[in-house]
């Protein structure tokens, strides 16, 4: 049972969605875009979240689009984890939509959601993160495309009032050498201990990472030490891992030491694969 009270609008365009989102906040509402809802209302059951209104996507046609254009796969922001993951167009981003939760949850979960959202894994993010992806982002400034390596740090920068919309990555991508990984402390299902997706481009490996540190995170400076062919595998894996971007976080899935083991067994696993591919 939810007993946060809230309105609730559904707007047919991007400039409908973001003129509200502002007109709600002045009149101190705090609104919130909803996409497939599923931590909003898992939140408020809680009592963990606190609006006023929340403004539903779905009914924006460029946030449903899902679809190859030219040398570009679009994804809009609306369209659902299931969905994704069924569709092999690049089949690395359909095996990281595949990460959270159960097929059920999916099917109402979506890409904007799962990346955009409080729970700090966002596995679905990984496949755009090797994928050097762009972000679609709209706001009261029009729409504006960056790069997803860019526009997320930790989680991803909007600006008050701005959503994204749609992610757009280069069909080039769709044939190079790839691994996805989701390690779990018992089930398939649940939260990961560490998530992992890598490829090899051009003989270099790109990879990141969900569950390691307190965000999911690509690594260039990672990627340069586990790229060094003029040293040892074993001290390309030890560089790589005294070089993440924040501390491993230990928690219910398991122990900063533990995660730190499965971790080095995970890229000593993506050397002994992609090593050398990719073209």
């Amino acid at each position: 049972m939810i007993a946060l009270n809230f309105e609730y609008y559904k707007p047919d365009s991007l400039d409908e969605a973001v003129e509200l989102y502002h007109n709600l906040r002045q009149s101190g509402k705090e609104p919130l875009y909803y996409s497939g809802g599923t931590e909003i209302i898992t939140m408020a059951r809680r009592n963990d979240i606190s609006t006023k209104a929340v403004i539903d996507t779905k009914g924006i046609s460029e946030c449903n689009v899902f679809e190859k254009r030219g040398d570009q796969l679009v994804i809009g922001a609306a369209v659902t984890l299931a969905r994704i993951a069924e569709n092999k167009l690049i089949p690395f981003l359909s095996k990281t939509a595949n990460f959270p939760a159960d097929h059920t949850s999916r099917n109402m979960i979506t890409v904007g959601g799962n990346i955009c959202g409080k729970i700090i894994y966002k596995e679905a993010i990984l496949g755009h993160l090797i994928a050097d992806s762009n972000a679609v982002i709209y706001g009261e400034k029009g729409k504006r495309i960056v790069p997803i390596n860019r526009a997320f740090n930790q989680s991803l920068q909007l600006e008050k009032g701005e959503l994204l919309f749609q992610l757009t990555t280069d069909m080039s991508y769709s044939d190079l050498p790839n691994i996805c990984i989701k390690k779990t402390k018992q089930e398939k299902i649940g939260y990961p201990l560490i998530s992992m997706a890598a490829l090899s481009k051009y003989n270099n490996i790109q990879m990141a990472f969900s569950g390691v540190c307190a965000f999911p995170f690509r690594s260039i400076e990672m990627e340069g030490y586990i790229n060094n062919k003029n040293i040892s595998k074993e001290e390309r894996i030890e560089q790589a891992i005294s070089h993440l971007p924040a501390p491993i976080l230990g928690n219910m899935q398991g122990s900063s030491e533990y995660k730190k083991f499965v971790l080095r067994n995970l890229l000593d696993y993506t050397l002994e694969i992609l090593d050398g591919e990719g073209k």
